[in-house]
């Protein structure tokens, strides 16, 4: 937000909204769209989702109450709000499905591979948002990625950007659903885009692929159930019936975009911070495991994943430690590194190795 705030000069609206689409192509977003801020048909399905406590322990997702379907509530004065996406899947990066049908690698969900997503989107947005202030003066606005009470998916929709597709994730036509979503709340009065018409038919792929059939209906989410919270958001210990579900993904999930029919025509990521680091897109699960802390903060500063913390990254790979079937060629090193780790000073870590070895149990 501008912090020598001015009215803003006389603007031809519709005018703007061109230059602006026009301005994100060139700071490397893939699509711009414009939202108006009625989310009133939304309220009610989230609320309906939370009363079935489908966010599990984002206890924030209701703390923050009607500010996510209600823009105006976040940040006062909100009449319109600029979506945009970018691609992320990185270059040259290891198949996934062939990632997951090899029990002794590591997956770790695309988007993670490279650097954290919201300090590069942040600071394009950033770049966006004062270049229309350069054209029209000052005026109010904040950015959001993924960082606030911020409906992203109902509001990229609603800026033509794509559909909401069964999985609950953004789709389109001409890139699938591999891109990030990032949003401008402004108090500039710019007309809205259309929404696009869904594309999901009667394809229930994503609902059937999923491990633990977190997809419990159409368009939502037990997130309680979904391997993405279960590795990234959930804190504690992750329930025992779910560990054998979860495989070999150790932080994050694609299943459901994997499998998606529209990801045939998802696009390569030209962002060099989106690129694979440390080898993440087809590590073996012992190497991983066998990090000190020292070498976690080191390799992962600057990740999305150093946010889960030393002790949940250890938790996901016992897990997937765990989950490497008996007879596998090289489960005497899996093994090994486990019982490695059998007296780590973290009892959650401690109890997943424990589990992880009775699953190597004769």
């Amino acid at each position: 937000m501008s912090s020598q705030y001015q009215q803003p000069m006389a603007i031809d609206a519709q005018k703007l909204a061109g230059q602006i689409r026009q301005w994100g192509a060139e700071l490397g977003f893939q699509k711009v769209g414009i939202s108006d801020i009625d989310l009133s048909r939304a309220e009610p399905r989230l609320m309906e989702w939370l009363d079935a406590g489908f966010h599990g322990d984002m206890d924030y997702m209701a703390r923050h109450g009607t500010k996510r379907t209600r823009p105006n509530e976040l940040i006062a004065g909100t009449l319109s709000v600029v979506a945009a996406r970018i691609n992320y899947l990185p270059p040259g990066a290891a198949d996934g499905c062939a990632v997951l049908d090899d029990a002794r690698k590591a997956y770790v969900s695309r988007y993670a591979l490279g650097r954290d997503y919201h300090k590069v989107l942040r600071r394009r947005l950033q770049q966006l948002a004062e270049r229309i202030e350069a054209a029209i003066g000052n005026y109010h606005f904040r950015v959001f990625t993924d960082s606030a009470p911020v409906m992203e998916v109902e509001l990229a929709a609603k800026a033509g950007l794509g559909w909401r597709g069964k999985h609950t994730l953004l789709l389109t036509r001409e890139a699938g659903s591999y891109f990030f979503l990032g949003e401008i709340y402004t108090d500039l009065p710019l007309p809205p885009d259309r929404p696009v018409d869904g594309h999901c038919g009667s394809c229930t792929k994503c609902m059937s692929v999923c491990p633990t059939q977190a997809i419990v209906a159409p368009y939502q989410l037990d997130a309680r159930r979904c391997i993405s919270y279960l590795t990234i958001e959930h804190k504690g210990a992750i329930p025992l019936e779910l560990r054998p579900l979860i495989g070999n993904r150790v932080y994050g999930c694609d299943d459901c975009q994997l499998i998606c029919p529209w990801n045939k025509f998802a696009q390569v990521s030209d962002e060099s911070d989106f690129a694979v680091r440390n080898g993440l897109d087809d590590a073996a699960l012992v190497d991983l495991f066998a990090w000190t802390e020292a070498e976690f903060h080191a390799r992962l500063l600057g990740s999305a994943i150093h946010r889960i913390g030393y002790e949940r990254w250890l938790r996901n790979l016992a897990v997937g430690l765990g989950n490497v079937p008996r007879g596998t060629c090289g489960v005497v090193q899996v093994v090994t590194a486990l019982r490695s780790r059998s007296d780590d000073p973290s009892a959650l870590v401690r109890e997943h190795v424990a589990w992880a070895l009775e699953q190597h149990a004769a």
